[in-house]
């Protein structure tokens, strides 16, 4: 059986979602799709002073999915349970974009040399030395991470939505 020490001196150094490397929370919030219902859950989150800091929308006539990221994903975690709102969370990565002619083409060029999926992709509300950022969903989040580090690319982590720009 696999133990979390070394050679019984030391912890091994995970995360408590058991990842060793920085990513976003993002919270995938199922609703019906009807008037009201996407400010409901705006105006909850902004009650509790917390920042969206990216919001996608995918709908069809019956339900409607929120993906929000937040400035604190432990306390959306919180109000979620405590609301009437279907949730749940997972991980996706930011990145910021580079300083280039081209900055999406050069991040998805990036991935697409190393055969890895584009699920889907959208922007944060992040600025930080006049440079925005998007979230990115794939399908292997480890490699994508290595890869875009690899390449040169500046992969965010929650710390970094608290202290941006606020452009």
């Amino acid at each position: 059986m696999p133990s979390d020490y070394d050679d019984g001196d030391s912890i091994n150094p995970l995360t408590m979602r058991g990842r060793d490397w920085p990513c976003l929370r993002q919270f995938c919030v199922f609703m019906e799709n009807r008037v009201g219902r996407l400010h409901e859950l705006l105006r909850q989150l902004e009650r509790f002073d917390l920042r969206v800091v990216a919001l996608s929308i995918v709908d069809t006539n019956d339900f409607a999915v929120a993906r929000v990221m937040v400035d604190d994903p432990d306390r959306v975690r919180e109000i979620l349970n405590l609301t009437n709102f279907t949730a749940i969370e997972n991980d996706i990565l930011g990145v910021e974009l580079p300083d280039e002619a081209d900055p999406y083409g050069s991040i998805f060029r990036t991935l697409v040399a190393a055969e890895i999926n584009i699920s889907y992709t959208y922007p944060l509300l992040f600025r930080q030395s006049r440079r925005g950022a998007i979230a990115i969903y794939v399908d292997n989040i480890d490699q994508a991470r290595q890869v875009l580090e690899e390449r040169g690319h500046r992969i965010l982590t929650e710390a970094d939505l608290q202290s941006d720009d606020f452009f």
